[in-house]
Formats: structure tokens, C-alpha cells, sequence
């Protein structure tokens, strides 16, 4: 008997796998398309079109609150100016070594200018733009003579934004004493 016992066991075994194999392919069959995930597409089945990256901004491009017409933009995060004409047209960008005394965001004008001096770091500098004052110390962009852009020595309250010759001459060219000057943060 334990014979043919065991042989009804293996066809009622057979018949329920059978069974749950032919329920599990009518769910999957009918289930709709959110749910079901095709394991590998077959040759001419469509599949949805790949999701498009969203644009990324460009990083060159003028900061959006940093208001209108013609000025200097200072991105303290980014450690870069954008000198921008009155059509909303970055003229030129690039980066610049910030001083160890910063502005607080906002709106400024150019107040004074120098053009060659020593800086209160002790280095030679030129084409000096002075636009804000924190405290006692004056904040403004210049490059150093020798073409360096050291780093600022944080023991130092100095208040000079750093930058390369060619764009402190650009700089000097186009920041004249009025021109805004807008720091973002």
C-alpha cells in the first residue's frame, strides 16, 4: 500500500504545481502594464521611451537673483564674477581666491579705485575695485602684480577677492566708481 500511496502523492503534487504554474501565468497575463515588469523586451515590442534627464544649469551662467542691468556679480559659493552688460549678457566669468572677510549678500557700488598698491597682506596688487566695507576692513577685487593668487592667511583680516591679471584688467576696465556690484551668496 505504501506503494500506490506514494504514487498519488506525486500525480496530486504534479497536478497542484501544473495548477499554481497556470494561475500564476493568467495573473501575469492579465495584470496591467504598471505592475507587471517585462523581464527583456522581444524583438518588436516597444518599449516606453527612456526618461530625459532634466537640463542641468549651466554653472557659467549668470546667477538668476542677482538683479538686472549692467554689474559685477559676486557668487561667494561659487568663488567666481560674472561681468555682466546692460542686455543681460555675461561679458566674461572666472574664478577669483575670496578674502578672509566677506560681504554680506546684497546690492553695492563701486567706490573707489587704485591702480597699483600694496595690499594689507603685504603684496603688491593692481587694478584695485573697492566696493563694500565689513567693519574696518575695505573688500575689493584686485590681482596681485606678480600674477599669483595666494590664499588669503586666515589669521589676517583681509579684504581683498583675489583674481588673475587678465581678469583684473577686465574687471578694471568695465568696474568703474557707480558700476553695481552684486554679491550672491
Amino acid at each position: 500500500m505504501a506503494r500506490g500511496s506514494s504514487g498519488i502523492v506525486a500525480g496530486l503534487t504534479a497536478a497542484a504545481l501544473a495548477a499554481v504554474c497556470f494561475l500564476a501565468y493568467q495573473a501575469s497575463a492579465n495584470a496591467p502594464d504598471s505592475v507587471a515588469a517585462p523581464s527583456a523586451p522581444t524583438s518588436g515590442a516597444t518599449a516606453a521611451p527612456p526618461q530625459k534627464p532634466k537640463p542641468s544649469k549651466d554653472p557659467l551662467a549668470v546667477p538668476e537673483d542677482s538683479d538686472t542691468g549692467a554689474r559685477v556679480v559676486y557668487g561667494l559659493k561659487d568663488r567666481r564674477v560674472w561681468i555682466v552688460d546692460d542686455t543681460e549678457k555675461a561679458l566674461r566669468t572666472f574664478t577669483v581666491v575670496p578674502s578672509s572677510v566677506s560681504p554680506l549678500p546684497g546690492v553695492y557700488q563701486v567706490t573707489s579705485r587704485s591702480g597699483s598698491i600694496k595690499g594689507s597682506d603685504g603684496v603688491l596688487i593692481e587694478h584695485v575695485v573697492r566696493f563694500a566695507n565689513v567693519g574696518d576692513v575695505s573688500v575689493g577685487f584686485s590681482a596681485a602684480q606678480d600674477g599669483s593668487m595666494p590664499t588669503p592667511d586666515p589669521t589676517m583680516k583681509t579684504g581683498g577677492v583675489r583674481m588673475k591679471r587678465a581678469d583684473g584688467n577686465a574687471l578694471w576696465t568695465f568696474a568703474t566708481v557707480g558700476v553695481k556690484v552684486v554679491v550672491v551668496p
